[in-house]
C-alpha cells in the first residue's frame, strides 16, 4: 500500500506516467480504483463508469502529449480518472461537492478538458471539428474522442460518423464498449458489436489470408493488388459488413481496454494511420469493485454508500417522485390496456424497471435517442395507443423540433414526464432542468403541469390520461415533501389553479416545487405582520388567469415563484396575463437568472441564489416598504397640487 500511495503522489501531469513500467502501471491502477471507490462512496457520482476505464484513460494519456493533443470525452461521466491524472488528484476529494470538481469534463478547470460535456452523443461531432480547424491552421496534434457503445445509439453520432467517413480527416475514435450505456444497450448496433465483441475470427483470418497472398510464388503481389476486393469480401463472409470500415475509417480491434500495453501499442497504430481510426476497446463497467460489476446499472450513478456492502448510506423515509411516477404509470396501465411507456435508456433513472417487469410487451427502450423516442411515441398515439414518455428535462431539450412538429402539429395525445427539472444539484449545468417551462409554453396544443407534492404528481398523470391532448408533467429529482398519496386517483381540472392560504397584502404565485416554500415565505411574513395569499398554479398552460387577476387586484403585490429560468417562464406567462387584463398590480418575479447555475447540495445553491423561504421573504418586505413609500409620496403630491390649486 505504501508502494501504491507512493506511485500515485508521483503522478502530477499525464507526462508522469512515462517514468512508470508496466508492473507500476498496473498497480497505479488498483491505486486508482482504490481513490475512486473511497471518494463516491462520499460524495456520490459515477462509479461504475470510472472503474471501467482505468487501464484505457492511462493507456491514453501514455500515448499522447496532453494537453496539446486533445481527449474529448462523450458524456463525460467516466472523466474521473482523467481529473486525477491531469493535475486534480489533490482536489479530488472534493469531486461534485459546492466549489469542488465538477462530476464531468470543465474547461474552467483545467486546460486538459477541452468540452463541457454532459450529453452524450456529441463527442464525434466536436472532435470533427477540432481536427479540421487543427488542418486548417496546419498544426499536428491529435484528436481523440471517447465514445461509449450506448452513445452509439444516439443519432448525431451516426451523422458525425457519416461525415467523418466523407472528409476522411484524421482522428481517433475510441470505442469503449462495456455492453451498457446506463442499463444493458438496445438495437441493431449493440447485436453488431455483440458478433465482433464474441468473434475475433475477422482480424486474425484476414492478416493470415493477406500474408498468404504475398507469398505465392510469380503472381503474389500482382493478387495482392487486388487485395481491396479480397477484403472486402471477407468482411462480408467473416464480419457481416464491419460498418465502420464501410463508413471510410480505419477499424483496429477488439482490443482488451483492461490492458495498459495494447491499449498505448494500438494508440501507436492508430496515430501512424492517414485516415480516422476507430479503436474497438473492450471493458467491464464496475471492474475491480464487486457490487458495481454485479449491479453496474444502481452504481452508474450512485448516492453515498457504505464501501463494504456497497448499500446506500442514507435511507430516506419520503419516496422520490421518480418512484411515485413509476408506481403510478403501473397502477393507470392495470387500468388502461393502451398505455405504453417508453424510455431513452434511463429505465431506472425515471422509475419504469417496475413497468418493465409488470409489461414488457408493453414497454419501450430506445437507446439514447430522445429526438426517436418522441415521433416513435407519435406514431404508437397516431396508431390508438397512449404512450408516456420518460425522460430527463434537459435530455428532453434535444427532442424539441419533434416535439413541435412530430406531437403537437399533430394534436397527438402522448403525455410527456419531465423527470429532473428544476435543479439537481451535484450534476451540474449540463443536467439542470432550468428551461423547460421556457421553452414549452410557447408550443400550441400542448398542457403544461407541475405537481407541488406526491399525490398531486399521481393526479396529474392520471388527468393528463383522461385529456386528448399532448401534455408535459415536470417535477423535481429526489425525495417529495412527505405527503402519502393514498386516495384514489382524482382528475384535476384542467387550467385551474388552487388556492391554499388567503390574506391581503401580498399574493403570491408558485409552481411545482416552489410552492412549499411559498407557503413557507407566507409563515416568514406572517411573523412580520404581513398577511400573504398563496396561489398553486399547477398549470403553466393553460393558467389560470382568472384566479390570478381576482387575486391580483386584491392585493398590493403579486409575487412568482419558480425553479425555471426567469426569461419566458413560469413569471413570464403571468405578467403577459395580467398585463393582457389591464391590471397594473406591481409584480416580483423569482426564479433562475439568466446565467448557468454551477453544481452543489441544491439547498446551498438555491441560498446562494436567493430563493430560499428567508431571502425572498426579506425582498418581498423591502418591495412592499418601497410601495408605502412611493404611495405616501404620491399622496403628498397630490394634496400639494390640490392645495396649490385651491390657492391654500
Amino acid at each position: 500500500m505504501n508502494m501504491q500511495r507512493k506511485l500515485l503522489q508521483k503522478i502530477n501531469c499525464p507526462s508522469d506516467l512515462s517514468e512508470l513500467s508496466y508492473e507500476e502501471l498496473d498497480i497505479l491502477a488498483d491505486e486508482i480504483r482504490n481513490k475512486l471507490i473511497k471518494t463516491v462512496s462520499k460524495t456520490g457520482g459515477h462509479l461504475a463508469p470510472n472503474l471501467g476505464v482505468v487501464e484505457l484513460t492511462i493507456g491514453l494519456h501514455r500515448s499522447l502529449n496532453c494537453p496539446e493533443d486533445k481527449i474529448v470525452w462523450d458524456v463525460g461521466h467516466q472523466c474521473y480518472v482523467h481529473k486525477i491524472l491531469t493535475g486534480r488528484r489533490k482536489q479530488f476529494a472534493t469531486l461534485r461537492q459546492y466549489g469542488g470538481l465538477a462530476g464531468f469534463p470543465k474547461q474552467g478547470e483545467s486546460e486538459h478538458d477541452v468540452f463541457d460535456t454532459g450529453h452524450a452523443s456529441a463527442a464525434l461531432g466536436f472532435a470533427l471539428g477540432l481536427a479540421e480547424a487543427r488542418d486548417k491552421r496546419g498544426s499536428e496534434e491529435e484528436v481523440v474522442a471517447v465514445i461509449g457503445d450506448g452513445s452509439l445509439t444516439g443519432g448525431m453520432a451516426y451523422e458525425a460518423l457519416n461525415q467523418i467517413g466523407h472528409l476522411g480527416t484524421r482522428l481517433i475514435i475510441i470505442l469503449n464498449d462495456n455492453e451498457m450505456s446506463i442499463a444493458t444497450n438496445v438495437g441493431a448496433m449493440s447485436s453488431y458489436l455483440n458478433r465482433i465483441r464474441l468473434d475475433p475470427t475477422y482480424a486474425r483470418l484476414r492478416e493470415e489470408i493477406e500474408e498468404r497472398i504475398r507469398k505465392i510464388p510469380g503472381i503474389g503481389a500482382r493478387v495482392y493488388a487486388l487485395g481491396e476486393s479480397v477484403k472486402s469480401a471477407l468482411k462480408y463472409m467473416v464480419a457481416e459488413g464491419v460498418i465502420f470500415e464501410e463508413l471510410g475509417l480505419s477499424y483496429i480491434g477488439p482490443i482488451d481496454g483492461h490492458d495498459i500495453k495494447m491499449v498505448e501499442e494500438t494508440m501507436t497504430l492508430a496515430k501512424s494511420s492517414k485516415k480516422p481510426a476507430i479503436i474497438h476497446a473492450l471493458t467491464r463497467k464496475g471492474r475491480g469493485y464487486v457490487p458495481a460489476e454485479e449491479h453496474p446499472e444502481r452504481f452508474h450513478g450512485t448516492a453515498p454508500f457504505v464501501i463494504k456492502t456497497g448499500k446506500p448510506k442514507n435511507n430516506k423515509k419520503d419516496k422520490s417522485y421518480t418512484s411515485i411516477f413509476g408506481d403510478a404509470v403501473v397502477d393507470l396501465a392495470k387500468k388502461n390496456k393502451k398505455i405504453i411507456a417508453i424510455t431513452a435508456a434511463m429505465a431506472s433513472g425515471t422509475g419504469l424497471s417496475k413497468f418493465r417487469e409488470v409489461f414488457p410487451d408493453r414497454f419501450y427502450d430506445v437507446g439514447i435517442a430522445e429526438q426517436h423516442a418522441v415521433t416513435f411515441a407519435a406514431g404508437l398515439a397516431k396508431g390508438g395507443y397512449l404512450p408516456i414518455v420518460a425522460i430527463y428535462s434537459t435530455f428532453l431539450e434535444r427532442a424539441y423540433d419533434q416535439l413541435i412538429q412530430d406531437v403537437a402539429l399533430q394534436n397527438l395525445h402522448i403525455v410527456f414526464a419531465l423527470d429532473r427539472a428544476g435543479l439537481v444539484g451535484e450534476d451540474g449545468p449540463t443536467h439542470h432542468g432550468a428551461f423547460d417551462l421556457s421553452y414549452l409554453r410557447n408550443i400550441p396544443n400542448l398542457i403544461v403541469m407541475a405537481p407541488k407534492d406526491e399525490a398531486e404528481l399521481r393526479n396529474m398523470l392520471y388527468t393528463a390520461t383522461q385529456v386528448k391532448q399532448p401534455v408535459a408533467i415536470r417535477y423535481p429529482r429526489g425525495a417529495g415533501v412527505g405527503v402519502k398519496p393514498e386516495k384514489p386517483f382524482e382528475e384535476i381540472p384542467i387550467g385551474k389553479a388552487e388556492v391554499i392560504n388567503k390574506g391581503e397584502k401580498v399574493c403570491i404565485v408558485a409552481v411545482g416545487s416552489m410552492v412549499e416554500t411559498a407557503s413557507k415565505i407566507a409563515e416568514e411574513l406572517k411573523r412580520r405582520n404581513i398577511s400573504a395569499t398563496v396561489i398553486n398554479a399547477r398549470f403553466i398552460k393553460p393558467l389560470d388567469k382568472a384566479k390570478i387577476a381576482e387575486q391580483a387586484t386584491d392585493h398590493k403585490l403579486v409575487v412568482t415563484i419558480e425553479e425555471n429560468a426567469l426569461a419566458g417562464g413560469f413569471g413570464s406567462a403571468v405578467l403577459e396575463a395580467l398585463s393582457g387584463e389591464g391590471i397594473s398590480t406591481p409584480v416580483e418575479r423569482f426564479g433562475l437568472p439568466d446565467k448557468f447555475i454551477v453544481h452543489g447540495d441544491k439547498k446551498q445553491l438555491l441560498k446562494d441564489l436567493e430563493l430560499d423561504a428567508e431571502s425572498i421573504a426579506t425582498e418581498v418586505e423591502e418591495k412592499l416598504s418601497c410601495l408605502n413609500l412611493k404611495a405616501k409620496e404620491q399622496s403628498s403630491q397630490v394634496s400639494d397640487r390640490i392645495h396649490g390649486e385651491l390657492g391654500i
